[in-house]
């Protein structure tokens, strides 16, 4: 047990307070100064004397369990030495004492069943363990608590480093706890040689000359034998200290190879931060170059790719490949329209493509695909002739055996800057802007959109070809070779001229229904921008 806790212990007058626990005392007793301590206090001690809070003088407390100086004489002079004080403890019932916990008022005498009625399970605010009585909490605080900070027990012999319990083994493996401990024990050797012949002088004379001399003897051999194995045992703790200088030599050798070793790899990663460094630098450089290379690579790409569809006889099948998704990035506005790849009318001549927007342009927006001819600078321009006046003719296939091909012409008008000899890279577009319904389009089953595919095909006219020819020339098998078609087309012409206006007028009418291979647009009435419907 411990002392007793109190909210006003500072404020007691300080005869009251244990010089081991710096609590109100619990069973006092008196040390040969005529100052208290506890008496667990002074039992629980571990070291032999006892020195004195207020006097600094000390009281022999039971040398023979810590050095091993064992007789008798020395042990009954403890007992002589230190007595339970009644007559004090009687005085200290009038205390007022202020409860630690609850901060009640009231008398030293009952303070004790207070604290087991009112406070059964109080709990340490170090580590915030509960306890069944506040005695049991003292202790802990005392003895146990691995989270309060207490001083060295060495503190006398110079080890002053207040340190928390839970590090005490770390702390008494420290140069100055190790000092302390020689200082201790040449400290002890000292009082071990002095105090029995003070003690054996001091005692009564009465006792006989016989007795002192038999006491003195044995004191004697006694010390003997113990300053031997107190010898031993600072021999064995100047090796240990030893040992540790010579690990603390080692471990600063290994530290400043290490600092060493440190200092090359600090210079090693200053290099490695440089080479980054410069390999930023000479990647930031390169980034530029990089991307024009990409640039370039998607231009030679794109061109690779109009290359595989290059016509050089002014016409052109273009393949339109994911139609949905091409038609959604223009209803959504990603990308509104597409262009064909380039064509030329001959190997020397003009450069044309075509431009599509899937959901309309301008005024047939959400209504019509609005199909258009565009006219591109070529290497050859400042030879041909301008403005362009040949006939366009735009061709949206039919993909199933009946062939009911969308077939629509426009002639250039010679006045419009989109004719004339292109200054950039294309000229303004011009064709039709409602050249087909998207109503059609949208409809389940369409001929036109297969596999998710459409095909158009641009088709200029440099001979003027007679409107008569241009179905028939548009549903020949574009398989076919262009010298297999291109003697058809006479022929084809020659036998449409041998036949009489009445024959004619019967074959317009027939155009006009179902065997026509221009689809029927309006619900069956003549399209006005069909040629053939007006034929």
């Amino acid at each position: 047990m411990v002392g007793f806790d109190a909210t006003n212990r500072d404020t007691i007058n300080r005869s009251f307070i244990c010089r081991l626990c710096n609590l109100i005392l619990r069973e006092p007793c008196q040390l040969s100064c005529g100052h208290r301590q506890c008496k667990t206090c002074i039992e629980n001690a571990e070291w032999p004397a006892i020195q004195c809070a207020e006097c600094s003088e000390q009281t022999q407390k039971n040398e023979v369990n810590i050095i091993k100086l064992s007789f008798y004489l020395e042990s009954n002079l403890f007992l002589l030495q230190i007595m339970p004080d009644r007559g004090f403890k009687n005085d200290m019932k009038a205390l007022l004492i202020i409860c630690s916990f609850c901060l009640r008022n009231g008398l030293f005498k009952d303070y004790d069943e207070h604290l087991k009625s009112e406070h059964p399970n109080p709990m340490c605010e170090f580590c915030k363990e509960r306890f069944n009585s506040t005695t049991r909490l003292e202790e802990h605080k005392q003895k146990e608590c691995t989270k309060i900070t207490v001083p060295c027990p060495l503190k006398e012999f110079g080890c002053s480093e207040p340190t928390c319990r839970a590090q005490l083994p770390e702390h008494y493996l420290t140069e100055s706890h190790q000092k302390a401990i020689i200082k201790a024990i040449r400290l002890l050797e000292a009082k071990a040689l002095n105090e029995p012949h003070e003690r054996v002088l001091g005692m009564d004379i009465d006792n006989g000359q016989s007795a002192s001399s038999t006491i003195m003897a044995t004191a004697s051999e006694n010390i003997s034998s113990q300053m031997q194995e107190i010898d031993e045992t600072i021999n064995i703790l100047a090796g240990g200290i030893q040992t540790l200088n010579d690990d603390t030599q080692r471990l600063s050798s290994e530290s400043i190879k290490l600092q060493s070793s440190i200092e090359s790899l600090a210079q090693y990663i200053g290099s490695l931060k440089l080479n980054a460094q410069e390999q930023s630098s000479f990647l930031d450089g390169v980034k530029p170059n990089q991307e024009i290379l990409q640039q370039d690579v998607a231009s030679l790409k794109q061109k690779i790719d109009d290359l595989q569809y290059v016509s050089y006889d002014g016409t052109l099948t273009w393949k339109i490949s994911k139609f949905h998704k091409n038609r959604m990035d223009a209803q959504s506005e990603r990308q509104t329209s597409i262009y064909s790849p380039p064509f030329y009318s001959s190997p020397t001549g003009y450069k044309m493509r075509a431009q599509l927007y899937l959901d309309g342009d301008e005024n047939a927006r959400r209504t019509h695909m609005s199909l258009f001819f565009v006219l591109m600078r070529s290497e050859y321009d400042a030879i041909l002739v301008f403005p362009f006046n040949y006939k366009v003719t735009f061709c949206l296939y039919d993909q199933t055996p009946q062939q009911r091909h969308i077939i629509n012409s426009f002639r250039p008008d010679i006045k419009s800057n989109s004719f004339q000899r292109p200054r950039s890279e294309m000229n303004i577009a011009s064709g039709i802007p409602k050249f087909f319904p998207l109503a059609m389009i949208q409809q389940d089953g369409n001929p036109y959109i297969r596999d998710d595919t459409m095909f158009i095909k641009v088709m200029v006219d440099f001979g003027d070809m007679l409107k008569t020819l241009l179905p028939y020339a548009l549903s020949l098998n574009p398989g076919l070779p262009m010298h297999i078609q291109q003697p058809l087309l006479p022929e084809q012409a020659a036998i449409s001229n041998s036949n009489d206006l009445e024959t004619e007028t019967i074959e317009s009418s027939v155009y006009l229904t179902s065997p026509c291979k221009v689809a029927n647009i309006n619900d069956g009435s003549q399209h006005p921008n069909h040629p053939f419907c007006k034929l």
